[in-house]
C-alpha cells in the first residue's frame, strides 16, 4: 500500500517523504511540472519507492482526479500538504483564498470519486493560522489551543495580504472537516491535521538553498544577509517556531497511530525574537561576526518573553510523544547550511 502526498516540491514535504521513504512506504506524490518532477526524482536518488504525479494547479477543478484515480487501489494514506504560502498575493482571492480551499475540496472528492473503499487516513498540512485569532496575537489573556479557530471571515480577512493567507488555512480546513461530515457514508478514512506555526530548519537537500529561501526559513536568511550598520530592532519580528524536521514526523504519527484520529496537532515549541536569532549567528559563526547586527545580546524571547498569546499544545505534545527541537538547534542548522552552501563555512 502507498501514501499519497501533495505538493512534493514543498520545504516540509520533501522532508516528509524522506521519513517516508526511509520508513519503506511507497510514495506516489505529486508536483507542477516535467522539471520539477525529473529534479525531484534526481534529488532523491531516484528511488524505485517514489512516483511523482504532475498536477499542474490546485485551484483547477478536478486536478487531483487523474493521479487518484490512476493509483486508486494502491493508496491507503493521503498527505495533503499542498497549498500557498506566502503574504504578497496581487489577487488576494485568486492566488490564496481560492487555491487553498479548492485545492483541499478537490483533493478529497477525489478520494470519495475513486479511492473511497481503499483511503483509511487523511493528513491534511493546516496551519496555527487556522488557530489565531489575528486581533489578539498581542493579548497574553488570550489562551489558544487544539480547539481554537481564526474567526476571520471571508470578507473580512481582506486587508492586507499576512490576514489573507491566515484565513485562506481557516477556510481550507474547516472545509475539510466539513466535507468529513458530510460524507461520512461515502467515505471510510479518518482525518487528521497538522497545524505549524513559523516553520525552521534546513532544507532537506543542499542544493535546495536559494538567495531567497521559503517564507520561514527566510526571516534567518534575512538576518543573515543583514547590514549590521542598518538600523536593527531587537524584537522586530516576535512570532513562534517549531523545526521542519518535527512537523514532518507529526505528519507520520498523525496517520499511524489511533490516537491521532480527529485531532488538530499544534506544532508549536516557544517564541523567538530577531534578537534570539542574531544570538545564534553571533555566538555560533565566528565568520560572521561584524557582518551581521549584534543588538541587545540575550533581550529576546527566550531570555524575557514578550507579552502575548499563550499557546497551550500540550495535548499534541501527548498525542506525538516525542521532544521537539530547540530554536537554537534548529537556527544553527538552518544557517550552517546557507553559510556551506555560500562557501563560507
Amino acid at each position: 500500500m502507498s501514501v499519497f502526498v501533495s505538493g512534493v516540491d514543498g520545504f516540509i514535504c520533501k522532508h516528509i517523504v524522506q521519513d517516508l521513504l526511509e520508513q519503506k512506504y511507497n510514495v506516489i506524490g505529486t508536483v507542477r511540472s516535467e522539471a520539477i518532477r525529473d529534479h525531484i526524482l534526481k534529488q532523491f536518488g531516484n528511488n524505485p519507492n517514489l512516483i511523482l504525479e504532475i498536477v499542474e494547479d490546485i485551484s483547477v477543478p478536478n486536478a487531483f482526479d487523474a493521479a487518484i484515480k490512476k493509483h486508486a487501489k494502491e493508496i491507503k494514506y493521503v498527505l495533503h500538504t499542498a497549498s500557498p504560502f506566502f503574504f504578497d498575493p496581487k489577487d488576494y482571492v485568486k492566488d490564496l483564498l481560492h487555491p487553498a480551499v479548492q485545492g483541499t475540496k478537490d483533493i478529497l472528492e477525489a478520494i470519495k470519486k475513486y479511492a473511497a473503499e481503499y483511503v483509511e487516513r487523511v493528513v491534511i498540512t493546516s496551519s496555527y493560522a487556522a488557530v489565531m485569532n489575528f486581533d489578539r496575537e498581542k493579548d497574553n489573556t488570550n489562551v489558544v489551543n487544539e480547539g481554537s479557530w481564526n474567526p476571520d471571515t471571508w470578507e473580512g480577512c481582506q486587508q492586507n495580504g499576512m490576514r489573507v493567507y491566515c484565513a485562506s488555512k481557516a477556510f481550507a480546513e474547516k472545509a475539510a472537516w466539513e466535507f468529513l461530515k458530510e460524507n461520512r457514508h461515502a467515505v471510510k478514512f479518518k482525518m487528521s491535521t497538522v497545524n505549524p506555526v513559523f516553520v525552521f530548519g534546513p532544507q532537506q537537500f543542499d542544493e535546495d538553498v536559494r538567495p531567497k529561501l521559503n517564507t520561514s526559513c527566510e526571516i534567518i536568511n534575512s538576518l543573515i544577509h543583514r547590514d549590521p550598520a542598518a538600523p536593527f530592532d531587537s524584537n522586530e519580528i516576535y512570532d513562534s517556531f517549531v523545526d521542519v524536521r518535527d512537523v514532518a514526523k507529526a505528519h507520520l504519527i498523525a496517520f499511524q497511530k489511533e490516537e491521532t484520529i480527529g485531532q488538530r496537532l499544534i506544532m508549536y515549541n516557544c517564541k523567538f525574537a530577531s534578537q534570539d536569532i542574531i544570538d545564534v549567528l553571533n555566538e555560533d559563526f565566528p565568520q560572521l561576526k561584524g557582518k551581521v547586527p549584534v543588538g541587545k545580546p540575550h533581550t529576546g524571547a527566550l531570555d524575557h518573553p514578550l507579552k502575548g498569546v499563550v499557546i497551550d499544545n500540550s495535548k499534541t505534545k501527548k498525542l506525538l510523544g516525542f521532544e521537539f527541537i530547540g530554536l537554537k538547534e534548529s537556527v544553527h542548522d538552518t544557517a550552517a547550511q546557507v553559510l556551506r552552501h555560500e562557501g563560507k563555512l
